[in-house]
């Protein structure tokens, strides 16, 4: 291993409020509606020259890994899952919080590698864990890996030379090729439901009123189908029941306004369709591991330290 240079970054306010993919219509965007429930704490970044033979590890956190091989081949493994995976130039990855790794280099080649690590707070590494598989794969002759390379790309011109301004370009960098990677993932997983129409209407409704007291019978009325074939095809589209998602999507909600309004708890809960407290707080904890309270209280920043490198 010849040289490791890092750049360390902390995100004062780096919510995941972003744009909807092109076929996702602006007054319906439940991609956007998920992303919003992501706080970033700080984001770590590093760029390794190997001349010789390397492997690096880490275990699980409350962090995403992501990387590409700007030179050289590279092996990712995945911890319990199959043989390892060969990584070409160009290609790049990004891994769920809660997925342990190993990444090498090919026997006896140089190699440059850029990665990093994007640090959440508890309950969204939950959240993120929820949406994502454990890992993305970005290959070099896929269309949608031209923008998360280029965005990989900037970020090591960026630690090749810092300058003023480096450091708010790295947390704004990692944030972008972050939400490119979990927005095409989840656009694969939402278009064959936004393409059916009578499931698209009733995401349409449920995004724009999830304050409303929906029930299976009223969604599937507005579906046009009966209770049964609504229910089965919606979890087929979707992977969840559509009282499950709708939960889902609300506590998602629910953790935003936390973080972003001062509202009390009760009309934080009534803001996503709960009269009552409890129900609320029993929710909001199945979906995103702590209660309302203790989401709030926890909302502060940590710093990053050498435990958090991306290459150990």
């Amino acid at each position: 291993m010849e040289r490791s240079s890092a750049i360390y970054v902390r995100s004062s306010n780096s919510n995941c409020n972003h744009g909807s993919g092109r076929f996702i219509q602006v007054r319906m965007d439940p991609i956007s509606d998920a992303l919003a429930a992501i706080r970033v704490e700080s984001a770590g970044y590093q760029r390794l020259e190997a001349a010789a033979a390397w492997e690096s590890g880490t275990g699980v956190g409350r962090y995403a890994c992501f990387g590409m091989i700007s030179r050289g081949v590279g092996w990712l493994n995945l911890e319990g899952h199959g043989p390892s995976i060969r990584l070409a130039e160009g290609d790049g990855f990004l891994l769920s919080p809660g997925t342990a790794h190993r990444l090498r280099s090919g026997a006896g080649e140089h190699a440059t590698i850029i990665g990093g690590r994007i640090i959440f707070d508890e309950a969204t590494g939950k959240s993120v864990a929820d949406l994502l598989p454990p890992l993305i794969q970005i290959r070099a002759d896929q269309e949608r890996g031209a923008a998360l390379r280029t965005t990989l790309e900037l970020l090591a011109a960026e630690t090749a030379a810092p300058a003023v301004g480096s450091q708010m370009m790295i947390e704004r960098l990692a944030g972008i090729f972050f939400i490119h990677a979990i927005r095409a993932k989840m656009a694969d997983g939402w278009r064959p439901a936004l393409a059916d129409p009578q499931i698209a209407d009733v995401l349409k409704a449920m995004h724009e009123r999830l304050e409303y007291h929906w029930t299976v019978r009223a969604l599937a009325t507005l579906a046009g189908m009966s209770r049964s074939a609504f229910a089965l095809r919606f979890k087929e589209l979707i992977g969840q029941a559509p009282l499950e998602y709708l939960t889902r999507m609300r506590m998602y909600k629910a953790g935003r306004l936390l973080r972003e309004d001062t509202r009390k708890l009760l009309e934080v809960a009534s803001a996503v369709g709960y009269e009552s407290g409890g129900a609320f707080h029993k929710a909001f904890k199945r979906v995103l591991g702590r209660t309302p309270g203790q989401y709030r209280r926890s909302l502060t920043s940590t710093d990053l330290t050498e435990d958090h490198l991306f290459f150990s």
